[in-house]
């Protein structure tokens, strides 16, 4: 086997991982083919994902604005912690659908970083101001 063989394999292997997320995840097959798209065109958000794959954490590695998707996800789990009155709304207990969006709010990011690192810092979770 050639090394375009072995990658070809390798990406097939990875997109069948995201499409088995998707239904652990409850989302819809298409929310995960556009996902795996984007996440195919992204070398970062690949490594990320291969790494991810094969050892069941994040590597940590690619970074937009100082954030790699262990942030993302740590800022998902603590933002939805307002949301624990409506369960149908909340990530925070959902490992599949966490993983999945980070990866998708990091191919967001690639594109309008300031956006998303804006509303990260904004939307903490806390609920301080109710107090």
């Amino acid at each position: 086997m050639d090394k375009r063989e072995e990658l070809e394999k390798a990406l097939k292997i990875l997109e069948e991982y995201v499409d088995g997320l998707t239904v652990r995840a409850g989302m819809e097959p298409a929310y995960g083919k556009r996902l795996w798209q984007g996440i195919r065109q992204s070398a970062g958000l690949l490594r990320e994902l291969s790494y991810y794959h094969d050892y069941g954490r994040f590597l940590c590695e690619y970074q937009i604005m100082g954030y790699t998707l262990a942030d993302i996800l740590v800022w998902q789990v603590d933002h939805f912690k307002l949301y624990m009155d409506r369960p149908e709304e909340m990530n925070r207990y959902k490992q599949y659908r966490l993983l999945l969006t980070a990866l998708d709010m990091m191919l967001k990011m690639e594109h309008n970083p300031a956006g998303i690192v804006e509303k990260m810092r904004s939307e903490t979770g806390q609920d301080i101001l109710n107090a």
